[in-house]
């Protein structure tokens, strides 16, 4: 499978930094969102981004314009149908997925591979939706897109071999580097990280440590650079919670419920860095622990 022409549905921070990596690997992207102001938002952001890798010498200046001009946005979601690759990277909840490839399937071209940048969803059952379950897989890319390098390729359980070895060659031209997963709730990365931070998350919730001394504790004695609940802020608290929540419901275990601390901050809509408060308070500076 030849692929030139990528799209991307949605042009949040996944959105616009799956388009920045893939505009400057050579790609053309066509990003699409409901909001021209969303649109307007994600080029500024790649256009800072790429900047800033130029700063860095990690780029050059003929690159950087280049990638933008490889870069076109629209509202209408049918003028992404025609891309030889699409990936969705809209909010996590399947029904908003659902709608999207429901919106899409009319305008595809017959060999175009369709993928979810999903986290936890199922991509069997998403696949199942479309005219193509053998040409679509779970395309994950890690938070932040143009820093983190791996890529998780998650095949349903119709993806041909023809559709897995063209995602895998694109994850390659990337620069990046592929985990393979089985269709399972959350994967791989998510399985294994989100039940770690619901456990920080009980760890106060009981009490056993405050905010700052459980990301110390986590930082200084284990060696991770971010702490788990100022990597919960950075993820977004309500996306931690639809993980865990789609991890209880699949594997029906006991292990995998939602701390009611993480509940309750969702409820309250402090969902981390993008509402300005979650575990910490964004509005000053540095951020102060809200527990």
């Amino acid at each position: 499978m030849d692929i030139r022409k990528v799209g991307v549905v949605g042009a949040g921070q996944m959105g616009n930094g799956i388009a920045h990596v893939f505009a400057l690997a050579g790609y053309d992207v066509i990003v699409s969102d409901i909001s021209q102001d969303a649109l307007d938002r994600a080029v500024n952001v790649i256009d800072g981004n790429l900047t800033r890798q130029v700063s860095r010498e990690k780029i050059t200046e003929e690159a950087r314009q280049g990638a933008l001009d490889r870069i076109s946005t629209t509202l209408k979601l049918a003028d992404v149908g025609p891309s030889d690759l699409i990936i969705e990277a809209a909010t996590e909840r399947e029904t908003v997925k659902n709608a999207i490839f429901d919106d899409l399937l009319p305008h595809l071209k017959p060999n175009t591979i369709l993928t979810s940048n999903t986290s936890s969803i199922s991509i069997t059952r998403l696949a199942s939706r479309t005219d193509r379950p053998e040409k679509f897989m779970g395309f994950h890319f890690m938070n932040p897109v143009p820093i983190m390098q791996l890529v998780e390729l998650i095949r349903g359980i119709a993806t041909d071999d023809e559709t897995y070895s063209a995602c895998l060659g694109v994850v390659e031209n990337l620069g990046k580097t592929a985990a393979s997963a089985e269709d399972f709730p959350a994967f791989i990365v998510n399985r294994i990280l989100m039940p770690m931070i619901n456990e920080a998350v009980y760890t106060l919730y009981e009490g056993v440590g405050n905010v700052s001394s459980i990301d110390s504790a986590m930082k200084l004695g284990t060696n991770h650079p971010m702490g788990p609940l100022e990597l919960a802020d950075f993820i977004g608290l309500d996306t931690c919670l639809a993980i865990m929540n789609v991890l209880h419901d699949g594997l029906a275990d006991t292990k995998y419920r939602p701390c009611p601390l993480l509940t309750k901050y969702v409820e309250a809509g402090w969902l981390g860095r993008k509402t300005q408060r979650g575990f910490y308070d964004y509005r000053v500076d540095p951020p102060k622990p809200t527990r």
